[in-house]
């Protein structure tokens, strides 16, 4: 991100585009985080070394398989400095591959898939796909790999089945299978993998060529041991609608605030005496209980390891964190004109107008009064429209990491996010004024909240 994409909202719309494009996991968003933050000069940090104390200005990132977090300081930070911690998820629910994929059944090669979180199955069926994740070969070596458009979950043609029209009710095992050629070819994903093998962003950067053609050629699928590989969506991000203020993509929830979070971290200085983060953790459409999940150590971990950097002893970190303020930034729910009585009757949230404030009686979302003062308060700031959504009372609500951070790490928490229609479907839909909207606000929860 070389130049700037806060200064005008159609260069952040097509920058944001190139980073859905090369994140079709959250293996490859979190390369992408990486590679990203790398060129901007932020330092990579290794688990497994010490790390140099914090300093003033100060930039850095770790990741964790799906997940990166990052950092940048301001001046004047101490022991005492709070965090402003802009929070996201990299992964989208969708169909990953099984162990043991590769099968044939009335003259079709398939592979075997299981159902990732809740998505919307229908929106996956005769679509153009391709396999994105990462292998593990018998070294232990990790990599991110990519084939093109080589797969189809076909759907019965009508003629075979009436009643799909009324009612198309999909059985996870047996309707969800993608074929990806003819029996008797020796097909297979395994192979596929192994021959594109560095097809998509590697996550250092470095030697990235000549890697790519080195496993190429030394590489067997005997050397495949592990996989976490995934079905994703080949159709570019489109910008659409009649004056093309719409914009259809795959995997908007959660991109969306991962790549927000991304431009205000690079383009923003911190406000003096804070730290700007941003934590783009993976597993959230599973319920966040991984190791790089927001339910698991790794933000508590870094925040550890930066608080000793600054000298904390004693109720240091205590006292910082009683001060600070996490943005649970993930995608909502705009008003579903087909669907208007899904919606409470009165607050109507609309693609356009703004991110949303995300409130809930029941706290499935974070947000209370002190966060809603905030959220107006950066909105205000940042010249952009704001709104709320609050779920109707006979429709059941989902959540976010926010509760799980306010539990998990005691930090005060509000939830936001941008308006989508057909979220959890393969392809979401989203306004562009929002997009850039939520980019905006953060920098200002960056530098003034």
């Amino acid at each position: 991100m070389a130049r700037s994409v806060l200064a005008d909202r159609d260069a952040y719309v097509s920058a944001f585009a190139d980073f859905v494009s090369a994140s079709p996991s959250s293996y490859h968003a979190a390369g992408a985080l990486a590679e990203t933050l790398a060129k901007a000069g932020f330092a990579d940090h290794d688990e497994t070394q010490g790390w140099a104390p914090l300093e003033a200005g100060g930039r850095g990132f770790v990741r964790r398989d799906g997940a990166v977090i990052a950092w940048r300081a301001g001046a004047d930070v101490d022991a005492l400095s709070p965090v402003r911690v802009l929070g996201s998820h990299t992964d989208s629910p969708g169909i990953v591959v099984k162990p043991e994929p590769d099968f044939t059944a009335d003259g079709w090669a398939q592979v075997g898939v299981e159902v990732y979180g809740g998505p919307l199955l229908t929106s996956w069926l005769d679509r153009d796909l391709g396999f994105a994740g990462r292998i593990v070969t018998r070294d232990g070596a990790e990599h991110l790999v990519r084939t093109g458009a080589v797969a189809r979950i076909p759907q019965l043609a009508i003629h075979l089945d009436r009643s799909q029209n009324a009612e198309l009710s999909l059985d996870k095992q047996r309707h969800t299978q993608p074929i990806i050629g003819l029996a008797g070819e020796e097909l297979s994903v395994l192979a596929l993998l192994v021959r594109e093998l560095g097809g998509g962003r590697s996550g250092s950067g470095r030697g990235r060529a000549a890697a790519r053609s080195a496993a190429r050629a030394a590489l067997t699928v005997d050397d495949l041991v592990g996989l976490d590989v995934r079905l994703y969506d080949t159709q570019a991000p489109q910008r659409i609608g009649a004056n093309a203020e719409l914009f259809a993509s795959p995997r908007l929830d959660n991109l969306s605030s991962t790549y927000a979070g991304l431009a205000a971290l690079l383009e923003t200085e911190p406000e003096p005496g804070t730290i700007s983060m941003i934590a783009a953790f993976d597993h959230e459409e599973l319920g966040s209980n991984t190791r790089s999940g927001a339910a698991g150590p790794f933000l508590s971990d870094v925040l550890d390891r930066l608080r000793l950097g600054l000298g904390a002893t004693g109720e240091d970190a205590a006292r910082a964190l009683a001060g600070s303020w996490c943005l649970s930034a993930d995608a909502g729910h705009s008003v579903h004109p087909n669907y208007s009585e899904k919606h409470d009757p009165r607050v109507r949230p609309l693609a356009g107008r703004g991110p949303m404030l995300k409130r809930n009686a029941n706290q499935r979302y974070a947000s209370d009064a002190h966060g809603a003062a905030l959220w107006s308060r950066l909105s205000a700031d940042a010249e952009v429209p704001t709104q709320e959504f609050v779920s109707n009372n006979t429709v059941p609500c989902g959540s976010t990491i926010g509760p799980i951070t306010a539990t998990r790490i005691g930090i005060r928490t509000v939830d936001v996010g941008v308006p989508l229609l057909s979220m959890h479907s393969a392809r979401e839909l989203a306004h562009v004024d929002d997009l850039y909207g939520l980019a905006k606000v953060t920098s200002s929860f960056f530098q003034r909240a």
